[in-house]
């Protein structure tokens, strides 16, 4: 890290995850944060102590639960698509941002999230399955256009 960097503007800055997880928890619940994030370690045996261990463990998890934090909890503004590839400890968040009081969550909107979660997942699905079509159609016609042109590939 830069010397030059202000990251103390970020309010995870010298915040611990067990901090962090106990005042997600005193918060929301841990049924709101399985909603919401659908990590299973706030569903199966809920506490602090087995939360705390499997994010310590499992980055893509602890990113998960500390951009919730920044954005749920203390709510900040949607950080910038630079910031936002950084992960949520190392974004610097701009002098006039302030932390505010944590969002209103409930079920209801943590299903229609969930919906929208889905549907834009099985929109990437169908890119992507478009996509290795054609791939797959381009090899094909390579494939037949080679066989037309060297006469040993149709050697029974």
């Amino acid at each position: 890290m830069s010397d030059n960097i202000n990251y103390h503007n970020n309010p995870l800055h010298g915040v611990g995850l067990k901090q962090v997880s106990t005042e997600l928890v005193d918060q929301y619940g841990f049924e709101i944060l399985y909603a919401y994030l659908n990590i299973n370690c706030f569903n199966t045996n809920a506490s602090i102590a087995s939360s705390i261990k499997f994010l310590q463990k499992t980055d893509w998890a602890r990113e998960k639960v500390e951009a919730f934090y920044l954005y749920q909890y203390k709510n900040l503004p949607r950080a910038s698509a630079e910031q936002f590839e950084l992960p949520p400890r190392e974004r610097i968040v701009p002098d006039d941002q302030k932390p505010g009081e944590p969002a209103e969550l409930s079920f209801t909107d943590a299903k229609r999230l969930k919906q929208k979660r889905a549907e834009k997942a099985e929109q990437r699905n169908n890119n992507q399955r478009r996509q290795a079509s054609k791939t797959s159609r381009g090899k094909q016609k390579a494939r037949t256009a080679n066989k037309d042109s060297d006469p040993w590939a149709n050697w029974p």
